[in-house]
């Protein structure tokens, strides 16, 4: 679930050789496509060299993709709603069409992606669980799922934020990252991971990192989200947590995306102070049957 310290472990996989970080894909149709928000890299979508080629790739140019088709199929089989049916291993005719024409979508982009970087891995950092459910679907085993989590509690006081986006243009209907009450965020916090974990039961490779371990210890912690890459070489963070970050081309995610340069890894528990006993305690009855299972 968003706010649980996935940005920055996307960001180092993009540091990785061999590896390309494509932001949060999810959005794509509607931010880069529609409203045209900013590139990684600091350029408007439509005017990014890397994205341009991607889309050349992929679907012989942008103008050749009607975004509007795209967000129909999205929310034809792209929602919690849906996931019952996707984590079957038959979803009805009718959400089956939909769910292979949405997948043949990110199929035809992630090959794109990889011939244009000449990278063979290739991470979306999609939040929706319901979205790896689909592409399940359409890429079996050969999905690897990096399964991030955070104190719910934390994670709750993250969503109660108002923080600007940075990349929003005139047109986006979010100039602001998306606010949640305590209690829909631990609602949130709880379906989402249980999805993820079933996806694990199905057969899905999954290696599940926790935002707390991760700060305790960067390198380590990051060394095996690496080999689970498949990579074996030096890593871009050291033994003192900072990590060392370059201009890439994601597409939407947290602001942390733009930032480049020396960034120190460290454990934000703000919420110790910042989170009402009101909202630790909905947080805290909403999630308890969840929370033990992955440790928390």
């Amino acid at each position: 679930m968003g706010r649980s310290g996935s940005t920055l472990v996307e960001r180092l996989l993009g540091e990785l050789p061999g590896v390309c970080s494509l932001g949060e894909v999810v959005h794509l149709w509607r931010r880069a496509l529609i409203d045209g928000e900013a590139c990684g890299c600091g350029a408007p979508f439509g005017e990014c060299g890397f994205w341009q080629e991607v889309g050349a790739a992929a679907f012989g140019g942008w103008d050749r993709l009607d975004p509007a088709e795209a967000l129909a199929l999205q929310g034809a089989v792209d929602r919690t709603r849906f996931v019952p049916a996707l984590l079957g291993s038959r979803p009805p005719a009718r959400t089956a069409e939909s769910l292979m024409r949405y997948t043949a979508l990110y199929d035809r982009l992630y090959a794109a992606a990889a011939r244009v970087s000449g990278c063979p891995v290739v991470v979306d950092s999609s939040k929706h669980a319901s979205l790896a459910a689909c592409l399940r679907h359409r890429y079996g085993r050969r999905l690897r799922l990096v399964h991030v989590l955070r104190d719910p509690r934390a994670v709750a006081h993250a969503w109660s934020k108002r923080v600007p986006r940075p990349d929003a243009t005139a047109s986006s209907p979010e100039q602001e990252m998306a606010r949640y009450s305590p209690g829909r965020a631990a609602v949130q916090w709880t379906a989402q991971n249980e999805v993820l974990a079933r996806l694990t039961r199905l057969g899905v490779p999954t290696l599940r990192v926790r935002y707390e371990d991760f700060a305790a210890d960067p390198a380590g912690e990051f060394g095996a989200v690496a080999a689970f890459a498949g990579h074996t070489g030096a890593l871009p963070v050291d033994a003192e947590g900072t990590a060392r970050l370059s201009c890439t081309h994601t597409v939407s995610g947290n602001p942390m995306r733009f930032r480049t340069g020396a960034v120190r890894v460290r454990a934000d528990t703000a919420w110790r102070s910042g989170l009402t006993p009101a909202g630790r305690a909905a947080v805290s009855a909403l999630t308890c049957v969840s929370r033990p299972r992955f440790g928390y």
